[in-house]
């Protein structure tokens, strides 16, 4: 089966909002085995819309579209779909009765009821989260599948009610494992398993990057999940064989949890002192619900006198060697963790531009400092591209990495 995945609204080709929903549901289909062969975005017009379903159709089996379900006069999705397939729009009751329900003690908007109204003989998709329905025609062959744009309607009924009824149309099973990389970039890990992937079949191996890490999705196809699995075990342990400890974790793994998880079960403490990174190191701990049973403090000492007032950094060492020096995130991930009385202090000092860079000291130098009690002070030179935020971003990533490695 193929798909094209539809995203309908002018807010989408103005660019007020990023299409995330396409991203999500490209993701889906593939581990249902459904090919995506094309992206496209309409805007809300009538006679577009429906050019866009014929040429959709001409090409795909199944086109997924989300957005203009709503109530308002330019949610015009359902009505020009049952135009296409021939059918009239028609009042569904239960829709329309758990729509009131939803409004139970409230005022009902006086266009709420144009949300129950669908392509008569369609197949409906409850909404847990919002008033208008999903609706699914199938019809010569084709599937139409129309979702509510906002995603925290699309997504829970995508994956609760679609993926169910898409999962009969096929008689295979697809399963994916991801394995998440650092350390190495895409062109590295490619050329690593260069021969894995020229010889793929079933498994296949798609690596995907993005700005500081790589994504190594797994998928094989077989009569059930069972067997698919079997057949990707093979292929993941010998890839761990090659990667090693670039490997951190799978699936939705996040490093900073993994590493939280690992320094609680070592009963160890961990304070943080940043100066370029200006607090992206200690947010990516403290997005973890429970970080506090390990992570006692997080301080931005951006200028040379907070280091030396809150870290106990010695003022001769900053005139000797700079703030953007080893010697100075060394000093810094001692002095946090001695201040803080944790076991751990982890430190970053750096120019992340676009300003402020010698011929001696560039744009994009960093320093971190990793302190671990009763173990000698490490430190870490990098030279990082990019802009401002792409540098600091990078160096969290790669401090987090140190960290992991340290503590194993």
């Amino acid at each position: 089966m193929t798909a094209e995945v539809l995203g309908i609204g002018t807010e989408l080709l103005l660019g007020d909002i990023a299409n995330t929903n396409a991203q999500f549901l490209s993701q889906q289909l593939a581990s249902l085995g459904i090919s995506v062969y094309r992206h496209t975005a309409v805007g809300d017009n009538r006679a577009r819309l429906s050019a866009a379903l014929e040429h959709a159709f001409n090409k795909a089996d199944m086109v997924v579209a989300c957005g203009g379900l709503g109530p308002t006069l330019d949610d015009i999705t359902k009505e020009v779909s049952a135009v296409y397939f021939g059918r009239e729009m028609v009042l569904c009751e239960d829709s329309w009765q758990a729509i009131q329900k939803r409004f139970a003690g409230r005022k009902l908007p006086e266009n709420v009821k144009r949300n129950a109204m669908v392509p008569e003989g369609s197949m409906l998709f409850p909404n847990n989260h919002g008033s208008a329905p999903g609706v699914c025609i199938e019809q010569d062959g084709k599937i139409l599948i129309l979702l509510p744009g906002p995603p925290h309607e699309l997504k829970p009924m995508f994956i609760q009610h679609a993926v169910p009824f898409l999962r009969e149309k096929t008689s295979l099973a697809f399963v994916s494992r991801t394995l998440k990389i650092v350390g190495i970039g895409e062109s590295q890990v490619e050329t690593i398993l260069n021969d894995l992937i020229e010889a793929q079949t079933n498994p296949t191996i798609a690596p995907y990057a993005n700005l500081t890490e790589v994504a190594l999705r797994i998928t094989a196809s077989a009569p059930d999940e069972a067997a698919a699995r079997k057949l990707i075990d093979p292929m993941a342990t010998e890839i761990y064989n090659r990667l090693g400890q670039h490997i951190y974790g799978e699936g939705d793994a996040c490093m900073a949890e993994i590493i939280l998880k690992q320094l609680d079960a070592q009963n160890q403490t961990l304070a943080i002192a940043e100066s370029c990174t200006g607090g992206l190191l200690t947010s990516a701990f403290v997005d973890i619900p429970g970080s506090s049973s390990v992570l006692q403090e997080g301080a931005v000492t951006y200028n040379n006198t907070a280091k030396t007032m809150r870290l106990g950094v010695p003022e001769d060492m900053l005139a000797s060697y700079g703030a953007v020096s080893p010697q100075v995130a060394a000093a810094m991930a001692e002095g946090v963790a001695h201040t803080s009385g944790t076991s751990i202090g982890i430190s970053t000092t750096g120019i992340a531009g676009p300003g402020g860079g010698t011929d001696v000291k560039p744009v994009g130098l960093v320093y971190i400092g990793l302190h671990i009690k009763g173990k000698a002070t490490e430190t870490k030179e990098l030279q990082l591209i990019g802009d401002r935020n792409e540098i600091r971003t990078r160096a969290v990533m790669t401090a987090l990495d140190m960290l992991r490695l340290a503590i194993k």
